[in-house]
């Protein structure tokens, strides 16, 4: 029989980084996340049962092959809340907390807040938001219905209120929908044919690449903006580490005032807003 560290050993050989093996193995042997890493090193020479051994050993292969470790266990935290995750949806990112902190500045002094996430796969900004503030309406649009089934059993599991729409961008509205507080968003921002593309092809290709320059969605979005935007209200985007640049001017083309970039966890420019005037 396999003991626990002969099961990591086996990741190591196969080239599968420690931390993955350590959550992939605790998945296997129903333990708790947070305290895998300590009952693993405590318990190197528990064995484990061939099952158990079998089942690890097919979920190495499956992170070898690139697939993302939130898809194998089926779950994602993001800003304290446990969201369930799957092939249909990107895989949310510590970096997207920073557009989550910046939405919950702007909508502070607004009282029942009506909030917008376009594009919002798993749920996670909306629901991050919904939680911050319980007194807000959010609303979240994706143009897959695999998606927003994803978002909305997420809304229900963890107790939030959520409104879907299905459709593309601002085209998923219904005709005659009242202005937001707050619009935020994550579209897929990365140019077609990039390199970096290889390395995420089992994440959905609809939520990662947009347009020659990776922009033709953040275009959209910014040019439907003010017709659902309050005076004074905000749109939040999240972008390419190189592209604060670019959607900065595209605001600014389109009236919006009080511009600005805000960094994310490596220091890049990574979400651009701006304000309706």
């Amino acid at each position: 029989m396999t003991t626990v560290a002969q099961a990591l050993q086996e990741a190591a050989v196969l080239g599968v980084d420690r931390l993955d093996a350590q959550l992939l193995l605790a998945e296997v042997l129903g333990l708790g996340e947070r305290e895998a890493r300590a009952w693993l090193r405590a318990h190197d020479t528990d064995r484990i049962d061939e099952p158990q051994r079998q089942r690890y050993h097919a979920l190495l292969q499956r992170r070898r092959a690139g697939e993302p470790v939130a898809y194998l266990l089926g779950r994602k935290e993001f800003h304290g809340l446990m969201l369930q995750v799957g092939p249909e949806v990107l895989v949310p990112r510590p970096d997207t907390e920073v557009l989550v902190e910046w939405a919950v500045e702007a909508l502070e002094g607004r009282t029942a807040p009506r909030v917008l996430d376009l594009g919002t796969g798993s749920g996670a900004i909306a629901l991050a938001l919904a939680r911050a503030r319980p007194d807000a309406q959010v609303s979240a649009v994706d143009l897959s219905t695999q998606a927003l089934e994803v978002a909305m059993s997420n809304a229900t599991r963890l107790g939030l209120g959520l409104r879907g729409l299905q459709g593309s961008w601002w085209q998923a509205l219904p005709e005659g929908e009242a202005p937001f507080d707050l619009v935020v968003s994550n579209p897929p921002y990365i140019a077609e044919g990039d390199p970096h593309l290889a390395a995420l092809v089992h994440e959905p290709a609809l939520a990662l690449s947009s347009g020659p320059d990776g922009l033709d969605a953040i275009r959209t979005i910014v040019a439907g903006a003010a017709r659902y935007l309050h005076a004074g209200a905000w749109l939040l985007l999240e972008h390419g580490h190189d592209q604060a640049d670019a959607v900065q001017a595209l605001l600014t083309q389109a009236g919006f005032g009080a511009v600005a970039s805000r960094h994310d966890l490596a220091g890049h420019r990574r979400c651009t807003g701006g304000q309706r005037p």
